[in-house]
């Protein structure tokens, strides 16, 4: 088809993206965003005579004909202006300095945005802050669940590792641009083994868990299938809800009961020590896969060599939380589960000094053989498989990418724990626990199991006739933090009579046996008050707690507490 006679109408669009209109008789080719170039459509015309060097003007030549252009598109003539020279200059150079500056204001939006400090960004969320950094400093934390970090995990929790995401494994990652956190979770994994003088060979571990309770379910997740049975410590006992809990109605509680069928061993209520002799039948008439030993309430040692009997008799995986007192563990404080478990899984927060989170041991290898097994019977060698296992349960089937600013922190702390210094820490974190028993002790108090043997004890305020609830309302008050419980009473019935108390946070602030004393007569006083709150008001929490508002001994008890606690230096903070 021939185009060259056809009438002008044609018209080419090339818009501008900025544009949403075009005429009818001219295209735009898009040269920079900001100038489209007009070109028009000519009608094909007969060539012109040469002119014999003749002026362009005297010939009837429009006088800007030699500052245009021409080129063909399909068939039609067109035109443009030609720029000159300087002009194309001056264009080039004003859109590198239009450029430069759009860059620049770029660039100050994103600092405007990404380097405001929380007072400045958030000031009502820094305010609340501020006022929950003052209640630690000014308060008496007993919480033995609580610690206080250093700097360093603080920085490493702040730091720009939260915005990486990195799921799997080192060396097994869904992302790329991993090769850093490769290396930093890798040299968590060789910190914690070392930290619990493990052998690299016959233990591996875990970081990733974001708790204790999602370790222990991982754990459950890799080794067993729904409705498969667990064995822990019973939660009035002193174990965790995460062994599996049920409410005395028959409610389930926990993950680890709705998924799995769980049946708890107790303590004896009469001396508060676990009664080993009914968890062995009990365990031979289960017959658990998992059985359980560690919990977040029980003052004695565990009796590691006993549990491992009875998971063998019932054919049951050995697996210790010690979320409580793996910084006794790690010290060698206390008796080490890593003898006789087959799993061991922990918080990192606790009297390890590290982030909030969990963490999962597990052995590998060879297993060892059986004692009594001669020598000619067998030649087949038997080995762990936990570690695949697990792995996989932590991720892909529970958790999503691991929270890396959690691993350094976490790899901070690790690193602490292998130290002379942690290791005296944790001898005075004991040595303050029985302080402040045989203080309590002396000023008439009961303890369950009459004592303790680790970080953490627990006190029966029945003989005062006060509620655990109640007395932590009236230490809250004062700027006491503890916890109630529930404890049995003599013929086995539940109780909310008690509350746990630990020394390690007030330890690492710097506290020793007789600043434990002192403590006792803060926490003696409290008890006094709140009794006698009681006996006006009621145990009814309402009533409980009108009597404590504005109550001229707990404000003088607060200002005590006060005086005290603001001689010890809060870590990470200048006050």
């Amino acid at each position: 088809m021939d185009l060259s006679n056809s009438p002008s109408t044609l018209s080419l669009g090339f818009l501008s993206p900025v544009s949403n209109q075009v005429s009818d008789d001219s295209v735009s080719l898009q040269r920079d965003r900001k100038q489209p170039i007009p070109l028009q459509l000519l009608e094909p015309q007969a060539q012109k005579p040469e002119n014999n060097g003749v002026a362009g003007a005297e010939n009837g030549e429009d006088e800007d004909d030699a500052d245009v252009e021409e080129f063909r598109i399909l068939g039609h003539c067109i035109k443009r202006r030609r720029e000159s020279e300087s002009a194309s200059s001056s264009t080039s150079y004003s859109k590198r300095i239009s450029s430069s500056a759009d860059m620049e204001a770029r660039r100050a939006a994103i600092r405007s945005w990404g380097n405001e400090s929380i007072s400045v960004a958030d000031p009502d969320l820094f305010e609340i802050m501020e006022r929950e950094k003052n209640r630690q400093a000014k308060g008496i934390e007993l919480i033995a669940s609580e610690n206080f970090v250093c700097k360093a995990v603080m920085e490493a929790l702040g730091s720009h590792l939260t915005n990486k995401y990195s799921e799997g494994l080192p060396g097994e990652r869904y992302y790329g641009g991993n090769q850093y956190i490769d290396e930093i979770e890798t040299l968590c994994q060789e910190r914690a083994l070392a930290a619990f003088d493990l052998n690299s060979e016959s233990w591996g571990v875990n970081v990733q868990p974001y708790s204790c309770t999602s370790a222990n379910f991982a754990v459950y997740t890799g080794l067993l299938l729904p409705g498969d049975r667990i064995m822990g410590l019973d939660t009035p006992s002193g174990g965790n809800t995460s062994h599996g809990c049920y409410m005395p109605d028959g409610r389930k509680v926990s993950g680890a009961s709705i998924f799995f069928e769980s049946l708890p061993y107790k303590v004896n209520p009469q001396t508060g020590y676990i009664d080993f002799d009914k968890l062995e039948e009990r365990a031979i008439d289960f017959h658990p896969k998992i059985l359980i030993c560690g919990g977040s309430s029980y003052p004695r040692e565990w009796d590691y060599g006993r549990f491992r009997q009875i998971a063998d008799k019932c054919g049951a995986v050995l697996m210790c939380d010690m979320a409580q007192i793996s910084g006794l563990v790690a010290a060698k404080e206390c008796a080490s589960p890593f003898d006789y478990c087959d799993i061991v899984t922990s918080t990192t927060h606790k009297s390890l000094r590290g982030p909030r989170g969990g963490i999962i041991f597990y052995r590998k290898g060879a297993k060892p053989r059986k004692r009594g097994t001669p020598l000619s019977q067998g030649n087949e060698i038997e080995y762990y498989h936990f570690e695949e296992k697990i792995n996989f349960a932590v991720f892909p089937s529970l958790q999503g990418g691991p929270h890396n600013n959690h691993i350094a922190a976490l790899a901070i702390a690790l690193k602490q724990v292998a130290t002379p210094v942690y290791k005296a820490y944790m001898q005075q974190v004991k040595k303050n626990a029985q302080a402040l028993a045989s203080a309590l002790l002396r000023r008439k108090c009961r303890l369950v199991t009459g004592g303790t043997d680790n970080h953490l004890l627990l006190w029966d305020l029945r003989p005062l006739g006060l509620t655990g609830g109640n007395y932590e309302k009236a230490c809250e008050m004062c700027h006491i933090t503890l916890n109630k419980i529930a404890i049995f009473d003599d013929n086995g019935t539940i109780t909310p009579g008690g509350v746990r108390i630990g020394t390690p946070a007030m330890t690492t602030r710097g506290c020793l046996e007789s600043d434990f004393e002192i403590i006792a007569d803060h926490l003696l006083k409290a008890a006094q008050i709140a009794s006698t709150i009681q006996r006006g008001h009621g145990k009814m929490q309402k009533g409980f707690m009108k009597g404590l508002q504005n109550n001229k001994d707990i404000v003088e008890l607060q200002t005590c507490v006060e005086a005290f606690a603001s001689q010890f230096a809060l870590p990470g903070f200048d006050f």
